[in-house]
């Protein structure tokens, strides 16, 4: 039952970070600046203060899921 329990959680944990970091705006211009979309998207600071943070809290719940379920099983 643990183990389903932590798979649960791996799994949920690896599908929001996967959405977290997709949502991240880009640093640096990349591909985007040859035709000028580098800026075009840009966001807010205050979000992206609140998205760093999300993003940092479901890393160590899937990193802390990893290493228990590697510990018992």
């Amino acid at each position: 039952m643990l183990k389903i329990l932590l798979l649960i959680i791996e799994f949920i944990s690896a599908i929001l970070l996967i959405g977290a970091v997709l949502l991240h705006s880009p640093k640096g211009t990349g591909l985007g600046g040859v035709g000028g979309q580098a800026h075009m998207f840009s966001s807010n600071g205050g979000m992206e203060a609140g998205l760093n943070r999300f993003t940092t809290i479901v890393a160590a719940v899937f990193l802390v899921s990893a290493v228990i379920l590697s510990l018992l099983f």
